[in-house]
């Protein structure tokens, strides 16, 4: 541990000196990129100085032990030092776990609905509104980059950049299928029904993370179509991206303008072959996708919304609380706590 905190610090203070290179500074990919490393270095760096330190502390309480007057004094202060290095210890063996590279990043969110008709499309408006009052609670900032609302409420699809410190480490486990069984609004007899919607939650791509050929994409400007407001829809302002090596393709129409919504079109395209680029990444090193709780795809089931017992259960890691209207206000803290305890435990035990 010792020797891995050691080059946590070289790495640490060499960042710091690079940074202060002026042909570095003058290279603003490179000074992004250095300080993004150096922000994920700091947690572990910062521990070390505070181990460094209370180990010092506790040498120099040790010199003075058998001083008659300052001896007992000493023994207590010796006693305290020792809990918080053992605390402090354990605090850094998670730091030092194989951290995502991407937790960092902003996540861009995609909810659609899917088996279950209208309910379907109504829960993935409820899923967006959820996702939308964590963010909010975070101190987060959301942006819609396409929408396509469903005929009876919410939406048949749904993409939005969630902004913030740290949100794709926070959000990343919300990929797959999320099931709502509730009694739906059309429903005559009070029966329960069940639904689905699917999310997929990406990290956002930097230029530095994958540069997007404009060559391999077509470009379509098309009227917008859905409920978008008087505006939107009679101009020729929607824009479809087409990524021609991989077909992929990609819609935005949220802006009056036609330029805004090539823009947010563009960084859709980034994340989503980004997003593609990692899982081949992943299984070419035959390592499952994301993390162990996940295999982050959208098909996999990971979560029950039950309205009539108020319950929300994750099927990955067996948690369920019986607060499902606090959830849907977006007081998602205590499932995603225990998402990322039960990953950090399955690294520790190696697994």
């Amino acid at each position: 541990m010792i020797e891995r905190l050691e080059t946590i610090e070289s790495k640490y203070n060499e960042i710091s000196k690079e940074l202060m290179n002026p042909e570095v500074l003058s290279d603003i990919n490179k000074t992004l990129k250095l300080n993004k490393e150096l922000s994920d270095l700091k947690e572990s760096y910062d521990a070390y100085q505070k181990l460094k330190k209370i180990d010092n502390d506790i040498e120099a309480d040790r010199m003075v032990i058998d001083d008659p007057e300052l001896g007992e004094m000493v023994k207590e202060e010796i006693k305290d030092l020792e809990e918080k290095k053992e605390k402090l210890l354990k605090d850094i063996e998670i730091m030092l776990l194989p951290k995502d590279p991407n937790d960092g990043k902003n996540v861009v969110i995609e909810i659609r609905g899917a088996a279950g008709g209208d309910e379907a499309n109504i829960f993935a408006g409820d899923l967006y509104r959820m996702y939308s009052k964590y963010a909010e609670k975070q101190g987060w900032k959301i942006e819609v980059y396409n929408e396509e609302p469903g005929e009876a409420g919410g939406y048949s699809q749904i993409e939005f950049l969630v902004k913030g410190d740290n949100a794709y480490s926070k959000l990343k486990y919300e990929s797959g299928a999320h099931r709502v069984q509730r009694v739906p609004a059309t429903e005559t007899q009070g029966r329960v029904h069940t639904s689905t919607a699917t999310v997929l939650a990406m990290p956002e791509a930097e230029d530095f993370d994958f540069k997007l050929d404009m060559s391999e994409i077509r470009i379509d400007i098309t009227r917008s179509s859905g409920c978008g407001g008087q505006g939107v829809n009679t101009t020729d302002s929607a824009v479809r991206l087409t990524h021609i090596p991989t077909g992929t393709i990609v819609y935005s129409q949220t802006e009056r303008s036609q330029i805004k919504n090539k823009e947010k079109a563009i960084k859709i395209m980034q994340t989503r072959l980004y997003d593609l680029k990692l899982k081949e990444q992943e299984e070419k090193l035959g390592v499952e996708r994301r993390s162990k709780i996940g295999t982050g795809d959208r098909s996999e089931k990971i979560r029950t919304y039950n309205y009539p017992q108020n319950r929300v259960t994750d099927h990955r890691i067996g948690f369920t609380t019986k607060q499902l209207d606090r959830v849907m206000e977006g007081a998602m803290d205590e499932i995603i706590e225990a998402l990322i305890t039960e990953d950090q435990t399955r690294k520790l035990r190696g697994e």
